[in-house]
C-alpha cells in the first residue's frame, strides 16, 4: 500500500512539474498578434476636387446653335401660297381630265360600263376636294393677336407686416411675369388680405390707383368657382364672361385673367 501511494505521488509531482514547465515557456514565449485594422475611411469632403475639361467658346456657338429648317421657314413666309396650293393641283386635275376625254374622244357623258369613266369620275372627286380643301384653308386663318396697352395708372402696393424674405418673392414673381409674358398687373389675395397689387390698375376718382377690396372679390363668382374647382382659371376673353364687373381695380380693357 505505502508503495502504491508513492508510485501515484510521484506521478502528481511529475505532472505538476510539467504543467509548470509548460506555463513557464508560454509566458515567457511571444505570440505574434495582428490586430484586424479598421477599413480605410475616405478623406474628409473638403479634400476632394473635382476637374472638368470645358469646351472652347467657338465650339459651344456651334453646338448650341439650333438648326433652321428651311421648308418651316419657306411654308411661314408663303402663308397664302401655301393655302392655296389645293386649289391649283384640283383645278389642273379638272383640266387634264377634261383635255384627256377630248383628245382620246370619248364621249364628253359618262358611261358606267367604260373603265376609263369610272377613272375620271373619281379624279373629279379628288380634284373638287382639293378645291374645296383651298378655300377652306384660305378662309380659316389664325387670329393675330395685338399687344393692348393697358389703361390705367401705376400701383405698387405692398402690405407693410410682410417678412423681407415673402417681400423679395413677390416681387422676384412680378418680375418674372412681367419680363417673359404679356402680363401687366398682378394682386396677391392672402388671408382675406390683398397683399400686393402691383403694375397697372384702374384709376380711381381721385386720380389714384383703385385698391382691392379681398371681402367683396371672394365672395364673386370667379373667386368661388376657383375655390371650388381647385384649379387655376385661365379667362381667355374677359370681355364675354359676366364677372369682369368683380374685377373692378384692373385696367378696363384688360383682354385675359
Amino acid at each position: 500500500m505505502e508503495e502504491r501511494k508513492k508510485k501515484e505521488g510521484e506521478k502528481a509531482s511529475s505532472k505538476l512539474a510539467s504543467t509548470m514547465k509548460a506555463g513557464n515557456i508560454l509566458g515567457n514565449a511571444c505570440i505574434p498578434w495582428k490586430p484586424t485594422l479598421p477599413p480605410h475611411l475616405p478623406p474628409p469632403l473638403s479634400t476632394f476636387r473635382c476637374f472638368s475639361a470645358l469646351p472652347s467658346s467657338s465650339s459651344l456657338k456651334t453646338k448650341m446653335k439650333p438648326k433652321r429648317d428651311w421648308a418651316a421657314d419657306w411654308i411661314s413666309n408663303n402663308d397664302d401660297t401655301v393655302r392655296g396650293f389645293p386649289i391649283f393641283f384640283g383645278g389642273a386635275s379638272l383640266l387634264a381630265v377634261l383635255v384627256n376625254r377630248t383628245v382620246t374622244g370619248i364621249a364628253p357623258v359618262a358611261d358606267a360600263s367604260s373603265s376609263q369613266s369610272r377613272a375620271d369620275l373619281l379624279t373629279l372627286g379628288l380634284a373638287v376636294t382639293n378645291i374645296l380643301t383651298g378655300l377652306v384653308w384660305l378662309t380659316i386663318r389664325p387670329k393675330s393677336i395685338s399687344v393692348v396697352n393697358p389703361l390705367g395708372v401705376e400701383c405698387r402696393f405692398i402690405f407693410s407686416h410682410l417678412p423681407d424674405f415673402v417681400v423679395s418673392e413677390l416681387l422676384w414673381a412680378w418680375e418674372s411675369l412681367s419680363g417673359v409674358t404679356c402680363c401687366r398687373s398682378l394682386v396677391v389675395v392672402y388671408d382675406c388680405r390683398c397683399i400686393l397689387q402691383i403694375g397697372v390698375a384702374a384709376e380711381s376718382v381721385n386720380n389714384e390707383a383703385l385698391a382691392v377690396d379681398a371681402a367683396k372679390l371672394m365672395q364673386g363668382s370667379l373667386y368661388q368657382a376657383a375655390i371650388k374647382s381647385a384649379s387655376q382659371s385661365y379667362l381667355a376673353n374677359l370681355s364675354l364672361y359676366p364677372g369682369r364687373s368683380e374685377l373692378p381695380f384692373l385696367p378696363l380693357n384688360t383682354q385675359v385673367i
